[in-house]
Order: structure tokens, then sequence, then C-alpha cells
């Protein structure tokens, strides 16, 4: 299974009532829309721009100039994860604590968005089924799922 954010989102999950939740979710039901469908029209949408890789994103805030995470940097973000249906299926906003981890091992959307985003950075993916968790059901997010994703980025460190 590809981790949602990195594998140590199990540990947050873990330090959280929601990993009983998560785990004690009934089965997903199926996916809700047409992916294909959804992602046609919201690329419409105003803002929304799309990448070759079938991501989508709408800068709600932009931060100051500056660096952009890379691949083994930590970052500090806040995030809410959502089906199209608008049913959040986690969130570090309602958790009241932001989540830090290294940038690596994320599901494919989180991997190629971050890297172009900067410190206080706030931006909407919505991310088609093959950058996300593609034919795999997890917990209450169905199989052949669009995912949708706020981020803001809080912070990040470099290791060199």
């Amino acid at each position: 299974m590809k981790a949602l954010i990195p594998l140590a989102f199990a540990a947050v999950l873990a330090t959280t009532a929601s990993a009983d939740a998560l785990a004690a979710a009934p089965p997903a039901p199926a996916a809700a829309s047409d992916p294909a469908a959804f992602l046609a029209q919201n690329a419409k949408a105003a803002g929304v721009k799309a990448l070759p890789s079938g991501l989508q994103y709408k800068i709600v805030q932009s931060g100051p100039a500056g660096p952009s995470p890379k691949a083994g940097d930590l970052i500090k973000v806040h995030y809410e994860g959502a089906l199209t249906s608008g049913q959040v299926f986690d969130s570090s906003f309602e958790r009241g604590h932001p989540a830090i981890m290294p940038l690596g091992d994320l599901i494919p959307a989180w991997m190629e968005a971050l890297p172009m985003m900067r410190v206080g950075d706030e931006w909407i993916l919505y991310v088609p089924p093959s950058l996300g968790y593609g034919a795999e059901a997890t917990g209450p997010i169905p199989a052949n799922s669009v995912l949708v994703f706020r981020i803001k980025l809080l912070g990040m460190l470099s290791p060199d």
C-alpha cells in the first residue's frame, strides 16, 4: 500500500484516536463518480492548473519567495484529505497539530506537488487515482478515487 502521507502517517495516526476509527471504518463504498469526468470538469474551474501527469492544483495562498522542498527534506505541513463528495478522511487541521515528515515515500501526487511549493503556500490538489491509491481501497477511501488535499507548507529543513 502506498503511504497517504509518508509511512510515518501510521505513526501520526497511532497517536490519535482516529487510528482506531480508521481501522474500524466500514469497507469503502464504490467510487462516487467517474474520475475522468470529474477531472475533466474540474480542469475548467477558475484557477485550476493541470500538469502533464494529470495532477491538478489550485493556489489558495502564496508564500514569500524562497526555496522549495526536495526529496529527503523534512517538511512541516497542515493538510486535509477528502473525497470528491467532501467526506474528510484525515485532517491535521482538525487535530490541531501539523505533521512533520520526510519528503519521501508519499503518494505520487504529493511528491510531485510539494517540490513546486514554497513555505507559506497553501494549495488544493486534485489527485487522479493513478497518483493516489489507484485500484486499492484504503479504509474509508474507495478504490479508484479522486482525492482532494488541502496542503499548507509551514516549514522545511534540508539535511545538507
